[in-house]
């Protein structure tokens, strides 16, 4: 018998197997209660039934609870929260047992058919990447509620939620397929789909016949339609962006708080935090529409076009990447455009929140020891543990990668004439990667995407400013839309000492400024100043007036008492370096500029 037709015996021989003993898929359901709001206590039941043969031979099942959240860089140890874990056959106890900070281990045989879990989650943590319940709303972030087992993560679930007593509303991202019922088709999928439980109101338009909902929660005072239009504006210029939207449906669950800000994106909603009196202050409602540009326009870039690392994740461990200042900054260099291509954001406002954003990177010691790609890898560890050294060690990949994003969206109006701009990248990236290989792409693919819109070689400006610290030659790129950044401060020669101090404790350094005169002569971040110049010191403003009095090169003697003993240090007075930008048009400009300047801010 020839070779091929062995094969296609065999091959036939496999698919009758299967069709006589095929793979059995465990069922997954989660019942989620609140019947004590008022404790802060989730109640969780999990039940797999249907467990296959080799789970059953295998002896045991490890439950797990995530460390972290997607689009939160940071391990939050999520099963510090968890309690009274209790796993039962049907109506006979299992024994389980916590083999590690996040792992229960059920013991199981061959008989066993079904698996219950049972246990507490408390959440008393309201912010967009943990969970919340009280006697008035509750609010999940599933990372942090729901247990699950490795070997399932594809197979799909489903939640049914028991709210409080006259709780009436649901609001998620998940599908809905009966009365408080939804159904996710995999783990990523439930852990990716936040969930609002109350009596929020909400809000409700279509875009491009995708059908948005605004849960609202909180007392807030708002205009019901102008909050809806004005949503709506920022959807549909965020759509201009790529042109193609990937959901079926959107939700924005809105937590409007005494004080509050944040958001955290998801595959097909958001979580968004806000005052509850932004709607009354022009400035800061605009603001509240800036956080939901950036978090909607998550939806394409991070939760579609994404760096390999991001997706599919390992919710048990770190997972590293240098592109975080391109996933949340150049979505932060977004936020800013997508107002100004919807006309809330006006000229004047946009040029000046960007020349803010390059005064936030160039003020920041920092900016010149740690690269935005080294910012991103260490995520981790150092952006959302701050010290206070971290402004003279770190640079923050949301500040920078903004202003990256604005540069490179100049560098190709540039040098493409006006034909192409950033969007142009994003396009490419989530038609190629997204779309049609399904898949994140890698450091290099990315730079070959910007170079291919760009029609040259990005290399040298990478490995300068990107992969390192060298500055940004701002001019170089606003000179091809008629604009020049200038620094108000270059011919000031204003006395600086170099030593913050706390705004709720009268003379107590909180931080010293990389290479200053107090960091140079021996301040330290504590020291609670008693005198300079002899003279007693009893609040702020008499350490700021003492400073101002003095010129560059002069001497101010502090006395300050660390570790309840008193030291004095001569501090010679520097010119303060800090630099304010502003963004000024050319005299002059030329037909080419100006044709630019119109394209660059949608005029």
């Amino acid at each position: 018998m020839k070779k091929k037709s062995i094969l296609a015996v065999f091959l036939l021989i496999c698919q009758f197997l299967r069709a006589q003993n095929p793979i059995s898929q465990p069922k997954i359901e989660y019942t989620l209660s609140m019947e004590q709001p008022q404790t802060h206590y989730f109640d969780v039941n999990l039940k797999v039934s249907n467990l296959d043969i080799k789970t059953k031979t295998q002896g045991y099942i490890d439950f797990k609870m995530a460390v972290w959240t997607p689009g939160s860089y940071l391990v939050r140890e999520y099963a510090k929260n968890v309690e009274s874990v209790k796993a039962s056959n049907k109506t006979n106890p299992l024994k389980s047992d916590k083999i590690n900070k996040n792992t229960w281990r059920v013991q199981i045989d061959k008989n066993t058919n079904e698996v219950n879990i049972s246990y507490k989650v408390y959440a008393y943590e309201l912010s967009v990447r943990t969970s919340f319940l009280d006697d008035s709303h509750g609010y999940l972030n599933p990372a942090s509620v729901f247990l699950y087992a490795n070997a399932w993560k594809q197979v799909p679930s489903t939640l049914t939620i028991k709210p409080y007593q006259g709780w009436t509303t649901v609001s998620t991202g998940l599908k809905n397929i009966g009365t408080f019922t939804y159904q996710a088709e995999n783990l990523d999928i439930l852990i990716d789909s936040p969930i609002e439980i109350g009596t929020q109101k909400v809000l409700s338009f279509d875009l491009n016949g995708i059908p948005h909902k605004i849960a609202m929660y909180g007392e807030a005072k708002f205009d019901d339609a102008k909050v809806t239009a004005d949503f709506k504006k920022v959807c549909e210029a965020a759509l201009s962006v790529v042109g193609e939207h990937p959901c079926k449906d959107y939700t924005f669950l809105i937590h409007n708080l005494a004080a509050g800000g944040g958001g955290l994106e998801h595959l097909n909603s958001t979580t968004c935090q806000t005052s509850r009196s932004s709607y009354a202050d022009p400035r800061r409602y605009q603001s509240l529409l800036s956080l939901v540009a950036h978090e909607y326009f998550h939806l394409w870039n991070v939760k579609r076009i994404r760096p390999k690392a991001l997706g599919p994740f390992d919710y048990e461990n770190e997972n590293y990447t240098h592109m975080l200042w391109f996933s949340e900054g150049c979505t932060s260099f977004y936020q800013s455009y997508i107002l100004r291509r919807a006309n809330i954001q006006s000229v004047e406002d946009y040029i000046n929140t960007y020349a803010s954003e390059i005064n936030t990177i160039e003020n920041q010691p920092g900016n010149k020891t740690q690269s935005v790609t080294e910012s991103s890898w260490d995520a981790w560890i150092k952006y959302y543990r701050p010290n206070e050294n971290s402004k003279n060690s770190t640079v923050s990949y949301y500040d920078k990668g903004a202003v990256l994003g604005g540069v490179l969206n100049l560098i190709i109006l540039q040098s493409t004439k006006g034909a192409k701009n950033l969007d142009d990248v994003m396009r490419a990236l989530y038609n190629e990667y997204y779309k049609k290989q399904g898949r994140g792409f890698t450091d290099e693919e990315f730079q070959k995407t910007v170079e291919t819109i760009a029609g040259k070689s990005m290399n040298d400006f990478f490995q300068k400013y990107i992969f390192g610290t060298e500055t940004i030659p701002y001019n170089t790129y606003l000179e091809a839309v008629g604009m020049n950044l200038v620094d108000k401060n270059a011919d000031k020669n204003e006395p600086f000492l170099g030593a913050e101090l706390s705004k709720t404790t009268n003379l107590k350094i909180t931080g010293v400024i990389k290479d200053s005169p107090a960091y140079i002569n021996g301040l330290n971040v504590n020291d609670d100043i008693l005198q300079i110049d002899g003279q007693a010191v009893t609040k702020n403003e008499d350490v700021l007036k003492a400073v101002s009095n003095k010129k560059i090169g002069d001497v101010l003697t502090v006395k300050v008492k660390r570790d309840g003993l008193e030291k004095t240090y001569p501090i010679t007075i520097l010119r303060n370096p800090t630099k304010n930008f502003v963004i000024e048009p050319l005299a002059n400009q030329s037909p080419e500029q100006q044709v630019l300047y119109k394209k660059w801010l949608f005029l």
